[in-house]
């Protein structure tokens, strides 16, 4: 008998708008769908400045790991896509502000757009804890 995925989801982050889970698990990893920066009563930063939309979009990525059983020092791998490669070091600061200690491999992918007008999208893999 094979192991059940299992989906991943909080009321701390809008539902999906669309065919995707916030998260899946399986076994002892979780996935973390690429996270916007809306925030949980599905109201959008989109307009607002990137530090905001850094700030948010980690939130809502820390939300569903901890629905998980996760907190950032069990994320294995991040890839972050940004529109602006001159947000790169706004991003870093604030991502390792919230990350701390955790420095989990990583991968920023400079983009020309992203959906909704957003200028930060991040996802994850984690390890769940035994």
């Amino acid at each position: 008998m094979t192991d059940p995925i299992e989906r991943v989801a909080t009321a701390a982050v809008p539902t999906p708008a669309g065919h995707y889970a916030q998260g899946t698990a399986w076994r002892d990893l979780v996935f973390v769908s690429g996270q916007l920066g809306p925030r949980p009563d599905g109201t959008h930063t989109a307009d607002e400045p990137f530090e905001t939309q850094v700030r948010q979009a980690l939130a809502n990525l820390l939300a569903i790991l901890k629905q998980a059983g996760c907190g950032p020092e069990r994320v294995l791998r991040v890839t972050a896509y940004l529109v602006g490669v001159e947000n790169w070091p706004h991003f870093n600061r604030i991502y390792a502000e919230v990350f701390g200690d955790a420095k989990p491999a990583r991968t920023v992918v400079p983009v020309p757009a992203l959906n909704h007008g957003y200028l930060v999208e991040i996802e994850a893999i984690a390890a769940r804890p035994e």
